[in-house]
């Protein structure tokens, strides 16, 4: 069980009163997961969601002929599987763990009998996903309009965003925690093109290599990410 501040950390639960997040603290179920380990995958019956606490996980389609698209990476503070609460579709992606993962699982009905006794529970939903409707408009946007330049700035920049905020330093540090090859697949492009893009951002001085991690030169970026050529 995670107190009432833990809760109150993730979007779908943020506008909640302190004892409705009592109340999800108390009825939520721990659960962990091994390295490589599916939480679920795609087609399977949906009816619960994941709030993460530790470790990572990948979101992402595979084909008949085992060729894997990454859709994204959450890490803790993210919800998944949220949708499953609304409708009684399938999952519609796999979610694997990379590394040890944890977190608490809460199920549909459990979801729905809190909701009955608080409204607030379903007008934070409806915040929650229209916030995920414009995220994703704002993948496909930049993978189908964007050339790789642009797409590559603008993946930097929405982390540097999510991990700053929207005032984000000029020379801001990131870590991404991904390979090179997940960095690819999440952009749509193959691992060499998106290398040969890194290491002109490098030889530019968009991005400045620390070992383990990168600085990255901010007002560069947005040019890039604003431009479609």
């Amino acid at each position: 069980m995670r107190n009432r501040g833990f809760w109150k950390s993730f979007a779908l639960f943020s506008g909640l009163s302190p004892d409705a997040l009592d109340a999800v603290a108390a009825t939520a179920r721990a659960r962990h997961w091994r390295n490589g380990e599916l939480l679920f995958q795609r087609h399977d019956p949906g009816d619960w969601l994941v709030a993460l606490e530790s470790g990572r996980v990948r979101i992402s389609l595979v084909t008949p002929g085992g060729r894997e698209l990454v859709l994204r990476h959450s890490e803790p503070g993210e919800i998944l599987g949220e949708m499953a609460l609304f409708d009684s579709a399938p999952r519609s992606a796999d979610a694997t763990a990379v590394g040890a993962v944890s977190g608490f699982v809460l199920d549909r009905s459990a979801f729905h009998t809190l909701a009955q006794a608080d409204t607030g529970f379903y007008r934070s939903a409806l915040a929650h996903l229209s916030g995920m409707l414009r995220s994703t408009t704002l993948q496909l946007e930049s993978i189908a309009l964007y050339q790789l330049r642009g797409r590559v700035a603008r993946f930097l920049l929405i982390t540097l965003e999510q991990l700053h905020g929207a005032d984000i330093p000029e020379e801001a540090g990131l870590s991404l925690g991904l390979s090179q090859g997940e960095l690819a697949a999440v952009l749509g492009a193959t691992r060499p093109k998106v290398n040969r893009v890194l290491q002109d951002f490098r030889d530019e001085g968009l991005i400045i290599d620390d070992g383990r991690s990168w600085r990255c030169h901010v007002a560069g970026l947005r040019a890039e990410a604003g431009s479609d050529g």
